[in-house]
């Protein structure tokens, strides 16, 4: 970790800042000390959220990252965040040096593809209510932090039924 320490620069970045663009490449990957980020598409017009990403957490293009091609998505702060980041490049030497970092990286990367595919699961099997308490139960500094219609985008709901789920009051 100090390996990867000694090569981190260090950004703060406003609210509502674009750090990764669709369609360009991207090469490098941001570690978030504090404040949120979400990952997001557009369709049809609409930004679908895709993902929040919080103190302790990685951010990158998984195109970029993986693939070394210009993704599909965007990632955007949501608050004033301050996080490190290094290349692509950098990383990946240090994958090679340091087995143990490689080893925290392929977990940290396992957790995420762990918890997307649960995502993706409940969206088939859940109703929209399920995955609202599922959401507050797991991550309940979302509500406070972010935009509901970025969580409704993220629950694949659109912001009137999650109104209508809040005002029943059982769920928040």
């Amino acid at each position: 970790m100090e390996a990867l320490a000694r090569l981190f620069e260090r950004f703060v970045f406003p609210p509502k800042t674009i750090i990764i663009h669709a369609g360009k490449l991207d090469r490098r990957v941001y570690f978030i000390e504090k404040g949120i980020m979400r990952s997001y598409v557009l369709h049809d017009g609409r930004q679908i959220t895709t993902w929040f990403s919080k103190e302790g957490d990685a951010a990158c293009g998984s195109w970029d990252i993986y693939r070394d091609k210009a993704g599909f998505e965007y990632v955007e702060t949501l608050e004033e965040t301050t996080a490190y980041s290094v290349t692509i490049g950098q990383l990946n030497e240090l994958y090679r040096s340091c087995i143990d970092l490689a080893n925290w990286m392929r977990v940290l990367q396992q957790e995420n593809f762990l918890r997307l595919q649960d995502i993706h699961i409940r969206r088939l099997n859940w109703s929209a209510r399920e995955r609202c308490e599922h959401l507050m139960k797991e991550c309940p500094e979302l509500f406070q932090r972010v935009n509901l219609g970025h969580i409704a985008s993220f629950l694949d709901i659109t912001p009137q039924s999650l109104s209508r789920i809040r005002a029943s009051g059982r769920v928040f």
